[in-house]
């Protein structure tokens, strides 16, 4: 294998190189042009929804019975991170969320499990339970938002275009659903006075089942002749609430319309479902999500040429608007990164050309499309789309990837400055280098393994990053050894005779300088052993971060009315944020949602539950700085206009969605204590300056009206408690006794009291009850009324009552600034609860720590690979020992680039800072494996390092420059900026090092005796 030189094989089978390397232009050119686009990179939402329901059962029938049953069976689910419930009265919601170490592979068979577990358990449940039901699609995204609104047409006939819209847009390809938002599903009443029906002597039960047995559908029979087959159809099914309102009743021996005794009429849901509302105007809307792989761009493009002929034949009044376009996000963020990449790649040309001179360069900046195009080829076999993380990874990869051409050329250079020939200088890079580079090479590969296996939603998001710099790497060694030979035979040109070899002013100097650290070596060694100590201790003024909040132009805005708040004051009360946005100069667009949250229009957003006392608003503004603007004023008219609301109002976040910042749960099995402990818990947090918006997910209890029945007195008049019931919420709410099937729609007929009867209080003791004789006695006549409280909903963690005290932080603050100092004082709190009750901090801070902790436990195989890969190469302890050395040293350059630029320590730069070390560690490896051939040479130990150092004081410096300079154009990005600064800065010093720190080390440490045998190639 040693013997073998891929490069000399290259130059022997020119022709059959040079169709390769067509193949791959080729190749890149059309794969860059069909990969897949979109924002972010897709990552599984590990959970699933699980809802039952239990019509008419209370708080705690229904935390019993139906949610501490579901939730046991749930705890036996394999790879359960933990359950989150949410349990209102008669209706449970349940939240299965799995660890970060489950695969994407691993979940459909999870949510397998899940189904199945409660399949077999569902027996046990109370008779009456509706479900339950499962939502595996959580995380489904709806990237393209129109909204419908309508001038002088019905609520009807405005749904009745949206459907006609609905079912042309299925057809286009890549879109895989469309949900209708804010759609109110059509009644009809039916309204009776029970009074007047007493009178009459109807039977409200008879009534209902005329109803029924008049609509029903059942098969009538079929007619056999000797020629065809006929089916009888018995016609009387309601097409109308005409038809309705037509049909007859004997009542004792005479015929009546219901007309005559009831108001029929048609209406829509009451209480309203939950609500859509385009720029302040009532609205319905169409929410399309695109097909797993497919691209936003295209799709966008195909939404829009249908929409346009959708709306030219939409008639005059009914407007299309679009709410939300990921298309156009995309579009704009894969622009700015091109744009970014073109510049690196001008940036590195530059340099290139600088430092190597017009035909060195010229390799080099061939080699760049070369393994680009490569890049690309392999992304669209590997499945790797265009978005925010693989093209921030290949700009990072971009100077690392022409490394290897810079080393093979400046090579060859040498070579032919000696006087071989070219096809002998050509080939001597593979045979002298070719191993040592491929060392280096999985060696920074393995610094951005913690990135690829990291088991978390965070890891998850950015494994793309470890998988285009692992392709680029591993791409360019290929093109450095095959294709840059070929190049270089072809452009470069042995130096004129008599040109001089005298080393420049630069080299001068920096020889110089180190052979002054070597003599004074016992002076630098302590001295940057002393920078790292300063360094480390001064990591804690650099705040931490998660992720970065997103630089797109949306807010969010959080409206939280108390928890026993009906849609219509939800409904109000967005009425007036509406009419606070319309006119503002810096506000786009906008779109609200009133009883539920926005649907996921953008993958990291933190969904909510539908809920009467909740509605969010997405609101674009102009731009960025618009969007800063609009946040204070809205952030000041909802603490003066909106006393009673918690508004929040904030923009979209990067990465796994996380919700309030600063969140602290309270655990414990009683209810009133826990909402004790959170009111104690509340009064700390809000001791902090910096917090804002204290509040609770639940923690206000509403009143019941609790009907206490005579049950003697009852079963004297022959009533049970489901007959008084049954009268309740058909008289009150109103109950469907049967359906009209108009065209593609189901409109149940509901059965219920005039609004004289129903609506009001007061007269709920003077409702009539039915009882035998076609006679009715007033509801007081056997029940008594009084107002009681109870929590209308209770949140629960692991089948352990949670209540979550939340809260925001104050701009330009980081929540790890409020959670550090705030730790002591919950500390001590949290040392005086009772036994069972215990605080645990979330929200960002417990993220961000999960994350690290998956990001930290892969470390150890990082290590691994990269001592493996450098026993491999160096194949003496002596020699690792000092190449490890020196990785730990870019710290001190992270820290002093954080500081000076004022970048947090986020989550993608310690994925950065782990990255670095395999540059370092790269670099380092050059100069030993050089060292090591200078004294194989019988050089000695002095002379032979300060040789190698000036020998690779050019490749390693260019690279590393390279690699500075090429960061350039994502440094100011939100996301990569905190990235860009910290391998900048660590590569930067830690270069210098390399060149400095691990002579003057390798010096005092290594002694002056010819080496046992020969070294490995040095490389790179």
């Amino acid at each position: 294998m040693m013997g073998f030189n891929l490069s000399a094989w290259a130059l022997r089978q020119r022709s059959l190189v040079v169709f390769f390397m067509l193949v791959v232009v080729g190749a890149g050119l059309f794969s860059y042009f069909r990969l897949g686009r979109s924002e972010d990179p897709s990552f599984i939402i590990k959970t699933m929804v699980v809802q039952a329901a239990w019509p008419g059962a209370g708080m705690e029938d229904t935390l019993q019975q139906v949610t501490e049953r579901l939730e046991r069976t749930l705890q036996e689910v394999p790879h359960l991170d933990f359950l989150r419930s949410y349990t209102r009265p008669g209706l449970t919601t349940i939240f299965v969320n799995l660890d970060g170490a489950t695969t994407a592979a691993q979940v459909p068979e999870v949510w397998y499990q899940v189904r199945k577990r409660v399949a077999d358990m569902r027996r046990t449940l109370p008779a009456g339970v509706v479900g339950p039901g499962f939502n595996d699609e959580f995380g489904d995204t709806f990237g393209l938002i129109y909204g419908f609104t309508a001038d002088g047409f019905t609520h009807r006939e405005l749904r009745d275009q949206v459907e006609a819209a609905r079912s042309k847009l299925l057809q286009v390809p890549d879109v895989s659903q469309i949900q209708i938002l804010g759609a109110q599903d059509e009644r009809v009443y039916v309204e009776f006075s029970a009074r007047q029906l007493a009178a009459l002597g109807v039977d409200r039960l008879a009534l209902v089942e005329a109803l029924r047995s008049q609509n029903v559908v059942q098969p009538s029979g079929t007619v056999q002749t000797g020629d065809e087959k006929l089916a009888l159809d018995v016609t009387g099914a309601f097409g109308s609430e005409q038809d309705i309102a037509n049909i007859n009743f004997a009542v004792n021996g005479r015929m009546l319309r219901l007309a005559d005794i009831a108001t029929v009429r048609r209406g829509f849901v009451d209480p309203p479902q939950p609500m859509f509302r385009v720029n302040g105007q009532p609205a319905i809307g169409l929410a399309i999500a695109m097909k797993e792989g497919g691209d936003i761009l295209a799709l966008g493009a195909n939404i829009d040429r249908s929409m346009k002929a959708i709306t030219a034949e939409l008639p005059i009044g009914i407007e299309a608007h679009l709410v939300a376009d990921q298309a156009v996000t995309v579009k704009g963020a894969i622009s700015e990164f091109m744009e970014s990449l073109w510049q690196a790649i001008a940036i590195i040309l530059v340099v290139s050309f600088l430092a190597l001179g017009v035909r060195p360069g010229l390799i080099v900046a061939l080699s760049i499309p070369l393994t680009l195009a490569a890049v690309f080829a392999i992304m669209q076999i590997a499945g790797i789309d265009m978005q925010r993380i693989s093209l921030g990874a290949l700009i990072i990869a971009l100077a690392l990837m022409v490394d290897d051409a810079m080393t093979t050329t400046d090579a060859t250079i040498n070579r032919l400055a000696l006087g071989e020939r070219k096809e002998v200088a050509a080939t001597y890079a593979f045979k002298a280098y070719a191993f040592a580079m491929l060392a280096g090479t999985l060696v920074t590969i393995a610094g951005f393994v913690p990135v690829g296996f990291a088991a978390s939603s965070a890891g998850e998001y950015t494994f793309s990053l470890f998988a285009v710099v692992a392709i680029a790497l591993l791409v360019s060694w290929v093109v450095a050894v095959l294709f840059a030979p070929l190049l270089g035979l072809a452009i470069l040109k042995p130096p004129k005779p008599g040109a001089s070899t005298e080393p420049g002013r630069i080299m001068k100097l920096y020889r110089s300088f180190l052979g002054a650290a070597i003599t004074a070596r016992w002076i630098t060694i302590p001295a940057t052993l002393a920078a790292f100590i300063g360094a480390f201790l001064l990591m804690p003024l650099i705040p931490s971060q998660f992720f970065p909040s997103s630089d797109r132009p949306e807010l969010l805005v959080d409206l939280s009315l108390p928890q026993n708040a009906s849609i219509y004051a939800t409904q109000s009360a967005v009425e007036r944020f509406d009419a606070a946005l319309k006119g503002d100069t810096d506000v786009d667009r906008w779109s609200t949602y009133v009883g539920e949250g926005a649907i996921r229009f953008y993958l990291p957003l933190n969904a909510q539950l539908p809920n009467d006392f909740f509605a969010q608003a997405v609101v674009v503004a102009k731009d960025v700085a618009a969007r800063e603007r609009l946040q204070q004023r809205l952030e000041q008219r909802l603490a003066q206009d909106f006393p009673g609301v918690v508004g929040r109002v904030y923009p979209l976040e990067l990465g796994p969605p996380v919700g309030w910042p600063i969140q602290y749960r309270v655990i414990g099995p009683d209810l009133g204590t826990v909402r004790d402990i959170a009111y104690r818990l509340a009064d700390v947090v809000a001791t902090n300056p910096d917090t804002r918006l204290v509040n609770y997910d639940w923690i206000q209890p509403a009143r019941e009206i609790r009907i206490r029945v005579n049950q003697d007195e009852a079963r004297r008049l022959g009533l049970s408690t489901q007959a008084i019931g049954s009268v309740l919420n058909t008289m009150i709410t109103g109950a469907p006794v049967t359906q009209v099937r108009d065209d593609i729609y189901l409109v149940d007929v509901v059965l219920r009291a005039t609004d004289e009867e129903r609506v009001s209080l007061d007269t709920l003791r003077t409702v009539q009850v039915p009882i035998a004789g076609g006679r009715t006695v007033p509801l007081s006549q056997f029940a008594t009324f009084e107002y009681e409280q109870t929590y209308p909903l209770v949140w629960r963690r692991d089948r352990v009552p949670s209540l979550t005290v939340q809260a925001d932080v104050a701009p330009g603050v980081l929540p790890d600034e409020v959670v550090g100092p705030l730790a002591p004082k919950i500390e001590e709190l949290a040392k005086s609860l009772p036994a069972g009750y215990r605080i645990e901090t979330g929200g960002t801070v417990e993220e961000s720590a999960k994350s690290l902790a998956s990001v930290v436990a892969v470390v150890p195989l990082m290590l691994l690979i990269m001592v493996t890969v450098l026993m491999f190469q160096l194949r003496r302890f002596t020699l690792m020992a000092l190449v490890l050395s020196v990785a730990p040293l870019g710290l001190i350059g992270v820290v002093l680039a954080l500081l000076l630029f004022q970048r947090p320590l986020g989550f993608v730069a310690i994925l950065g800072i782990l990255a670095l070390i395999g540059m370092i560690i790269k670099n380092a490896v050059i100069l030993i494996g050089q060292i090591e051939a200078e004294r194989a040479e019988g050089k000695p130990v002095r002379e032979a390092v300060i040789e190698a150092s000036s020998a690779r004081f050019r490749p390693i410096m260019l690279t590393a420059v390279s690699t500075v300079l090429g960061m350039i154009p994502i440094a100011p990005t939100v996301f990569w900026g905190p990235m860009a600064f910290a391998i900048m800065g660590g590569l930067l010093v830690a270069t210098v090092l390399t060149l400095i720190f691990l002579p003057a080390l390798y010096v005092a440490v290594v002694r002056d005796t010819p080496p046992a045998a020969p070294p490995a190639p040095a490389g790179s």
